[in-house]
């Protein structure tokens, strides 16, 4: 299910319009797209903040502008913590879009009583995907993972009709030996500590100010 963005026109902009947006609890957002006209927008951030934390790619977008989006880029501040602008791409539910998804680990991998250790090396991976069918993350089980085993991304489990962009033979996630430089106390300098091994179409600005 979708999460729905209740959307305003932005009729001021520039920079200084664009911070008392923020200040006032909105978000700034550009809407494009299917050959029609840029739209700008406000978004009430508690309402994007909720969309990013499911990890929602497409929302429906009602009040000023009523259509069916996809969360194409956003843009933090420095810290990571704030959103500052959010880019929306017209979609309709029978096309289909390139997007970045997630990987979750799931399960407990038999490697870690062998010995092991479980290394997750790649956390996302692009696919190409319709609307409809878009996930919000692939869900990788590592139940039958044993030691000296991997996972690619050739066996993420993808919807139906979905393709995967990224380098196949990349490996999401695998169970390895650690290792460790031991302190050899008959070869005096050669003590070691143990290593563990546990964008967007033209607007007011470029930066969304």
């Amino acid at each position: 299910m979708s999460d729905t963005l209740n959307v305003a026109v932005r009729e001021l902009l520039g920079t200084n319009h664009t911070r008392r947006l923020r200040k006032s609890g909105h978000v700034p957002a550009i809407l494009y797209g299917h050959g029609e006209k840029n739209v700008n927008l406000a978004i009430a951030a508690t309402e994007v903040n909720g969309a990013i934390r499911h990890g929602t790619k497409v929302v429906e977008i009602r009040g000023a502008v009523t259509d069916s989006a996809l969360i194409r880029d956003v843009q933090w501040d420095a810290f990571g913590s704030t959103i500052l602008h959010v880019d929306l791409t017209r979609v309709s539910a029978d096309e289909k879009v390139v997007v970045t998804v997630q990987v979750e680990l799931r399960g407990e991998a038999p490697g870690l009583r062998e010995g092991g250790v479980v290394e997750h090396v790649t956390h996302e991976v692009e696919i190409e995907c319709a609307v409809n069918a878009l996930p919000d993350k692939l869900v990788v089980s590592v139940n039958e993972l044993h030691l000296g085993q991997s996972v690619l991304a050739s066996d993420l489990p993808l919807p139906s009709g979905a393709t995967l962009l990224s380098d196949a033979d990349a490996v999401i996630v695998h169970v390895i030996e650690p290792t460790a430089e031991v302190e050899d106390a008959d070869l005096p300098g050669e003590g070691a500590e143990p290593e563990v091994i546990g964008g967007r179409p033209d607007e007011e600005d470029a930066s969304g100010e």
